[in-house]
């Protein structure tokens, strides 16, 4: 079983406290400084709402908001004793008015609007004034316009308000719902423990789900699931880290590190630029769109340099490129896809959402990762962040070095050509930038689930084709071994492929290719995702969109389709400068 979290606090006038967690002996202040987090173990110990607040907000920033919410009894309740009698309690015993504290405030300077709940008040239950207090955090920042972050401790609705409580989950989401629609971020930061109508409702309907290591998260709780059913559960159920590996959890951090992560979160969602990155408004002169200025290369030869273990996977890139950088993990579904990667950082001072298929270098990673092949559950990652880019007004940067979608049992079982279908539609009416970057191997729709976008760039000794040469020579040719020749007739190299348009530039490499030198391969790449990027700024979402649609609706149109505002882009003087 999950150990119980119970503040380690016996006697706050002894020096020394024991642990539940390691039962070792551990030092009042030094536990105190750590924020009661066990120095031996790590065990996160529970905090007051206050609590929460002093150790998130910016010292100076703190205005508790005083929504003066009235008592509620609407059933008249009573059991051992009455409601009324427990509500007056749990004050006397908490110095609170209810399981929940709203503030106004900064986290490192970024505004945000704070609604965090309070265990010690009847187990943090939904009643009718939290719900009512969450609603009024949520209405105040929309009207401010302040992203919104929801501190979770409880163990469900408040049983003393019947269907009066169940009601406070449909209020309480409608209102997040709203935040939606006027793209505003919401992030909820899961502590222990999180059940039944607030884990259902508000905690994790947010944009970010962050957690503290081993807090529960869940519908039910592990005694009821367990003598319903009748089946043992495993020691880690419910816990963040058994979440997040079934793809609920973004990320778990301690407690520690819960303000930076904030902090760089709401950074790169406000949309504000960096100041203080380099500013870089100059053509791309990484980026080659005369497929003339390309040498001829031999088809299989690029297929063999893309797939070389050394060239910069999207980790190297990201590590490269990107500043504050945070990763969202889980497709808040069943699990998180290994294969591919996703998150929002900013590309020299201006925040983007970067998604991309992940390999390795090493046979161990390449394993780990899946070789690069996503499962539904990373098309529907993708999808997810690709969203929240679309809610937030993020360009979106795809990176695509994958082999294709990965063909297994269970890939079929969760519908990977849906998850593969909705990207494709998803793609195509992103209202914000988007441009796409063949970095290795561009396989079929499995790349094409991630490559449908404004700019369609590939490295130079990328390819991207309907099916790997050794797929197409064991099927038409009836011989493996006549790849090399597949390759050639499928037309897979850049330049090939820019003269077709299906690709919109080239991004040049070092002398021997990207894997000879990351550094060089990462500069081109940012010299010319910066260069589209100031391209398509100018642009409001109709025209993008409209334009999107007209890229790909040419691909085997009997006449040329024309797009819009584009023709500038096709006049041959036009194309001299801007190789």
């Amino acid at each position: 079983m999950t150990k119980s979290l119970a503040a380690p606090t016996p006697d706050a006038g002894t020096s020394w406290l024991v642990c539940p967690g390691c039962s070792e002996m551990v030092y009042r202040k030094r536990f105190t400084r750590a924020h009661q987090v066990c120095p031996e173990c790590g065990l996160h110990s529970p905090l007051t709402a206050p609590q929460r607040i002093d150790l998130l907000l910016d010292a100076d920033s703190v205005e508790v908001l005083d929504f003066s919410l009235p008592d509620s009894d609407p059933l008249g309740f009573t059991d051992t004793k009455p409601y009324t009698d427990r509500l007056r309690e749990a004050r006397a015993r908490t110095g609170l008015d209810e399981a929940i504290v709203c503030a106004r405030g900064r986290i490192e300077g970024n505004p945000v609007i704070v609604a965090a709940m309070d265990f010690r008040f009847m187990g943090g239950s939904l009643g009718s004034a939290v719900g009512e207090a969450v609603t009024r955090a949520s209405e105040t920042a929309l009207y401010e316009r302040t992203p919104l972050l929801l501190v979770t401790a409880s163990g469900g609705a408040r049983m003393q308000e019947g269907v009066i409580s169940l009601m406070q989950m449909a209020k309480t989401s409608a209102a997040l719902g709203q935040l939606d629609e006027a793209g505003i971020l919401t992030v909820s930061l899961i502590t222990d423990p999180t059940f039944g109508g607030v884990a259902a409702s508000f905690a994790t309907l947010p944009d970010v789900i962050i957690a503290e290591p081993g807090s529960r998260l869940g519908f039910a709780g592990r005694r009821v699931i367990e003598q319903t059913i009748r089946q043992q559960l495993p020691e880690s159920f419910q816990t963040a880290e058994f979440l997040q590996r079934h793809g609920v959890i973004d990320m778990i951090r301690p407690r520690d590190e819960l303000r930076p992560a904030l902090a760089r979160l709401l950074s790169v969602a406000s949309r504000r630029p960096d100041d203080a990155a380099p500013s870089r408004h100059a053509p791309a002169t990484a980026l080659v769109r005369d497929p003339g200025r390309l040498p001829e290369a031999d088809a299989w030869e690029s297929v063999r340099a893309a797939r070389r273990l050394g060239r910069p996977t999207t980790a190297d890139y990201i590590v490269a490129l990107l500043k504050d950088f945070s990763e969202l993990r889980g497709d808040r579904m069943s699990a998180d896809c290994p294969a591919l990667l996703a998150g929002i950082g900013r590309l020299e001072g201006t925040p983007v959402a970067v998604i991309g298929t992940q390999k390795g270098h090493t046979a161990e990673e390449l394993a780990a990762s899946n070789y690069g092949m996503p499962n539904p559950a990373g098309y529907r990652k993708a999808a997810r962040v690709m969203r929240l880019a679309g809610k937030l007004g993020l360009p979106v940067i795809s990176l695509v070095d994958t082999a294709g979608a990965y063909p297994g049992i269970e890939a079929e079982e969760n519908a990977q050509a849906s998850a593969i279908a909705e990207n494709l539609r998803l793609m195509a009416s992103l209202p914000v930038p988007v441009i796409s970057v063949i970095t290795g191997e561009g396989g079929s729709g499995g790349a094409l689930a991630l490559a449908v976008a404004d700019r369609v760039l590939m490295s130079a000794n990328a390819v991207y084709s309907v099916i790997s040469a050794e797929g197409c020579a064991s099927i038409l040719w009836k011989d493996p071994a006549a790849a090399p020749e597949a390759a050639n007739a499928l037309r897979v190299n850049a330049r090939e492929l820019l003269r077709l348009g299906v690709v919109d530039g080239v991004v040049t490499e070092p002398d021997g290719g990207a894997d000879t030198d990351h550094v060089r391969a990462a500069d081109a790449l940012r010299d010319a995702l910066v260069g589209c990027l100031a391209e398509l700024a100018p642009l409001d979402q109709m025209n993008l969109v409209t334009r999107r649609h007209a890229r790909f609706r040419q691909f085997g149109a009997l006449e040329q389709i024309p797009v819009p505002g584009e023709a500038a882009r096709t006049d041959p003087d036009d194309e001299k400068e801007n190789v």
